[in-house]
C-alpha cells in the first residue's frame, strides 16, 4: 500500500508513526509534513488546504489511500474532488465538514435534530448587532467565531468590556481573518469536558478511546485557550453508564440526524462535550481528530490503523477490529515562548537523542523543520512528549521524565497534564 497523509502537526505526525508499523504499508507521502514526519516520510511542500496542487499530486503517486488529517482541505473540497475521481479516501465531505465550518450550521443541526446543547442567544453579521445583544444575556457569555479559527475562535466572556473587546478584535480588527466575520452567543454550560471521537463509514460507526484535552496554556486552567496543550487517555474517564448515556444522548442521534438531512458522513467526528448536571450536551463538532488528542489516542491502539483506515474508504468498517491497551496514555505539548500569542520560531531543538535512551517514549513534531544540519522550531506548539503506561500515573512520569531533557530557547510546557482527573460523572449523579 502507499498512502498520502494530508496535514503537517503533531496529529499527522502520529498517524504517520502507527500507520508505518503496519506489514501492509510500503510507502508513506505527507503533504506538506513537518521535520520529525520526514524521518517516517518522503514530504511534499503543498499546503494542506490547497486543493487543486493536492489532486495533482495524487495524479503524479497515485496513492491507494488518502488520509485528511486537518479540517482546512475537508472545508474547501478535497474528499469531494477525490471521490469524483474515485481515489480512496477517509474524511467528510464539504457539506458534512460544516459541522466544523461553521458553528452557526452546526448550532442549527442540532437544534433541528434537539441533541442537546448549550442555548443560543443569537448569530450576528455585524459588530453593532452583537453589542447591541450583550445586553440581554447571562453572564458569563460564550463568544464563537462563526468560521475556522485554528482553536482560537472560543471566548469565555465575563462581563461586557471583555466581550465587547473580544467582538471588536475579531469582527472588527479581523484578528481571526475571515473566521470571525460572524459570531454567535451561547450560555454557559458548567462540568467537566469530555472528547468523545468516533470513526464511522456512514453506516456503521466505532468510539475510540475517551479523551480528555488541556485547552488553556498555563497550569490550573489558566490563560488564554489554545490549540491544546496536552490530552490523556484512561478508560477509567468514561465510567460505563455514562458511555452508554452519551452514545445514545448524543453520538446515535448525530448520526442519524446527519442521514436525516441527506449527508453521508464518513471519516473521523470529534464531539467535545460538557458534562453538565443534566446530562451531556455539545460543545463543538470538528470533522477530523484532534490535535493532541490523536497523540494519546494513537499510543493506546493495538490493531493495524491502515487496515481499518481502508475499510472506511471501502465504506466496510469492522468495529470489532478496533482494539485498545489497557492502562493510559498522556501526551504534553512543548510550546513557542508567547504562544498562543506572538511567537518567535526558528529556535534550535535540543536533547531528543537524550529522550531516545527512555523506553516508551515517543515525541511527534508538531511545529518543527530542517535548517542545515539542526531542528528548529517552526510554530507555536512545537512537540508532544507521548507515552502508555499500566497507569495514567506511570504515564505521566514517563512523559514529563522525557520533557526534562528537551530544551529550546523559550520553551514552556504545562506540568498539570492529567493532574485533575476526577472521574467523570453519569448523567444526575
Amino acid at each position: 500500500m502507499k498512502i498520502l497523509m494530508i496535514g503537517g502537526g503533531g496529529r499527522e505526525h502520529a498517524l504517520v508513526w502507527k500507520l508505518r508499523q503496519s506489514a501492509r504499508v510500503k510507502k508513506i507521502w505527507c503533504a506538506p509534513g513537518n521535520g520529525g514526519i520526514a524521518a517516517e516520510a518522503e514530504c511534499v511542500a503543498i499546503e494542506a488546504g490547497d486543493v487543486a496542487a493536492l489532486i495533482a499530486l495524487a495524479e503524479k503517486i497515485q496513492p491507494d489511500l488518502t488520509i485528511v488529517g486537518p479540517e482546512l482541505p475537508l472545508v474547501n473540497g478535497l474528499t469531494d474532488a477525490f471521490r469524483k475521481r474515485n481515489w480512496a479516501i477517509v474524511g467528510p465531505s464539504q457539506q458534512a465538514s460544516q459541522l466544523e465550518g461553521s458553528k452557526v450550521f452546526s448550532k442549527e443541526f442540532l437544534q433541528r435534530h434537539r441533541i442537546p446543547s448549550a442555548k443560543m442567544y443569537g448569530a450576528y453579521d455585524s459588530p453593532r448587532e452583537a453589542y447591541a445583544a450583550l445586553r440581554f444575556v447571562t453572564w458569563p457569555v460564550v463568544i464563537k467565531a462563526d468560521g475556522l479559527c485554528a482553536g482560537k475562535g472560543v471566548f469565555l466572556a465575563p462581563d461586557f468590556e471583555a466581550a465587547r473587546d473580544f467582538i471588536e478584535r475579531v469582527m472588527v480588527k479581523n484578528e481571526l481573518g475571515a473566521g470571525g466575520k460572524r459570531i454567535l452567543l451561547e450560555e454557559t454550560l458548567e462540568g467537566d469536558e469530555l472528547s468523545f471521537i468516533i470513526l464511522t463509514d456512514g453506516e456503521r460507526y466505532a468510539p475510540l478511546v475517551p479523551t480528555r484535552d488541556h485547552k488553556r496554556v498555563f497550569d490550573g486552567n489558566q490563560g488564554p485557550n489554545t490549540g491544546g496543550m496536552g490530552a490523556y487517555s484512561t478508560d477509567e474517564l468514561l465510567p460505563d453508564e455514562l458511555r452508554k448515556t452519551v452514545i445514545s444522548k448524543i453520538v446515535e442521534p448525530t448520526l442519524r440526524g446527519l442521514a436525516a438531512d441527506g449527508i453521508r458522513y464518513q471519516g473521523f467526528l470529534y464531539i467535545g462535550l460538557m458534562l453538565t448536571k443534566s446530562g451531556p450536551q455539545v460543545l463543538e463538532f470538528n470533522c477530523r481528530l484532534g490535535d493532541p488528542e490523536t497523540q494519546a489516542i494513537v499510543a493506546r491502539m493495538d490493531f493495524d490503523l491502515a487496515e481499518v483506515l481502508c475499510d472506511v474508504a471501502a465504506g466496510k468498517l469492522e468495529p470489532s477490529k478496533l482494539k485498545w491497551k489497557p492502562g493510559a496514555s498522556a501526551c504534553v505539548v512543548m510550546a513557542s515562548g508567547g504562544y498562543p500569542g506572538k511567537f518567535a520560531s526558528g529556535k534550535q531543538i535540543e536533547g531528543l537523542t537524550a529522550v531516545k535512551q527512555i523506553s516508551g517514549v515517543k515525541v511527534f513534531h508538531a511545529g518543527t523543520k530542517v535548517s542545515g544540519r539542526k531542528l528548529v522550531s517552526s510554530a507555536g506548539r512545537v512537540l508532544g512528549v507521548t507515552a502508555a503506561g499500566p497507569s495514567l500515573e506511570a504515564a505521566l512520569a514517563t512523559v514529563y521524565k522525557a520533557a526534562a531533557r528537551i530544551h529550546f530557547e523559550g520553551m514552556h510546557y504545562r506540568k498539570d497534564i492529567g493532574g485533575q482527573a476526577p472521574p467523570l460523572r453519569a448523567a444526575g449523579n
